[in-house]
């Protein structure tokens, strides 16, 4: 991805050859893939933020808050996948 946006600011034609290959759906595959760790990876660590305010440090409270994560972070992944595709 870091070398796609190299080639895309460094001129009009490596722009479009990137605008054209990320059109493929290896591509989007690829690109919802890597949005779908980052949405998740974000999702937990606004957990744990909010654990080291003390909220959800229970066994209890835990189990909750992780399957919090897992269900908002699913809505996250479909809504990106909507906008990839």
């Amino acid at each position: 991805m870091l070398y796609a946006l190299s080639k895309s600011l460094g001129s009009e034609e490596g722009f479009a050859d990137v605008k054209a290959s990320l059109t493929s759906p290896l591509a989007k595959f690829i690109a919802w893939g890597l949005l779908s760790s980052l949405l998740y990876h974000l999702v937990a660590g606004v957990r744990h933020l909010i654990m080291d305010t003390g909220v959800g440090e229970t066994l209890e409270g835990g189990k909750l808050g992780s399957k919090i994560v897992i269900a908002i972070s699913l809505v996250l992944i479909v809504l990106a996948g909507v906008w990839i595709w």
